[in-house]
């Protein structure tokens, strides 16, 4: 069955989407190709003005817009950054994104920023920080924020719950949505031995607005979310059973390593789209 719209905090299903990256710049805005919406890297236009605003205008010209965010770190123990949050605040009004996503995690400390997306300890004194934080930046920001999870290299002794627990938590206690990042799940079952399959079942279905897909590179002993690559076909099987339980969600192709042309970047949409749609028509 799906989920009605008023069971995802209100927010449309935009469809399919990709990436709006440099390189393909010109041909998108050229050829206007056939694409539901785009996604940006919000701190890559945190600028006064200037070249990359001036783009940002052409896509919007003729495309949804939706934010998404690296640098919130959310999970971290530095004070929100008052600042940020303001131009952030400015550029959702000139995108009109209906909601701003960023990752469950921290990045850092005052003193060093990892730039990279690290895990959480999953306690209820960590559910409890994270959820007063993402409030504030929800009330601040004037627009729901989505948390996404990440994919982990490492698990910490003092967890106590599962991590589909820790982010169910979160949500509800900070009454924000999920961005459902169906690769990192498939890259952290596979670094840490559970079963997929169990935590896409178990994550609140009515506060999914968003999904993730991607590439990865498999190591061997260890999988890394490069970003890089076409989905494989174990992560499409877990994406059929998220839409097939949660219902039709706005769904991203991230493509950040090895940017290939716009056309394979296209194709790889489309399968999207083909698998949304086979596996709603199996959900009715």
């Amino acid at each position: 069955m799906t989920a009605p719209d008023r069971m995802r905090l209100g927010l449309p299903d935009l469809g399919i989407g990709v990436g709006l990256r440099l390189p393909h710049y010109e041909e998108i805005f050229e050829t206007r190709p056939k694409v539901d919406w785009f996604e940006i890297i919000s701190e890559n236009f945190l600028v006064p003005g200037g070249v990359p605003l001036a783009n940002l205008d052409r896509a919007l010209a003729h495309y949804p817009v939706i934010q998404h965010g690296v640098t919130l770190s959310i999970g971290g123990t530095t004070p929100l950054d008052f600042e940020f949050l303001r131009d952030l605040r400015t550029l959702l009004r000139r995108t009109k994104s209906p909601w701003v996503s960023d990752h469950l995690c921290w990045t850092g400390t005052a003193t060093l920023n990892t730039h990279d997306l690290l895990p959480l300890p999953y306690t209820t004194e960590v559910i409890r920080h994270v959820a007063a934080r993402a409030r504030i930046v929800q009330d601040t920001l004037e627009v729901p924020l989505v948390l996404e999870n990440v994919s982990s290299y490492l698990t910490y002794t003092s967890s106590d719950m599962t991590e589909w627990d820790f982010l169910t938590a979160v949500v509800e206690e900070a009454n924000c949505g999920i961005l459902l990042d169906v690769n990192n799940i498939y890259v952290s079952s596979q670094n840490h031995g559970f079963d997929p399959r169990v935590y896409v079942d178990a994550v609140p279905a009515e506060r999914v607005v968003q999904i993730h897909l991607a590439g990865h590179t498999n190591y061997g002993d260890y999988i890394i979310d490069t970003h890089s690559g076409p989905v494989i076909d174990p992560v499409w099987d877990l994406y059929r059973r998220a839409i097939r339980r949660v219902g039709p969600v706005s769904t991203l192709i991230e493509w950040d390593e090895d940017i290939p042309p716009l056309a394979m970047l296209l194709a790889e949409a489309e399968r999207a789209r083909v698998v949304r749609e086979e596996a709603l028509s199996h959900a009715k």
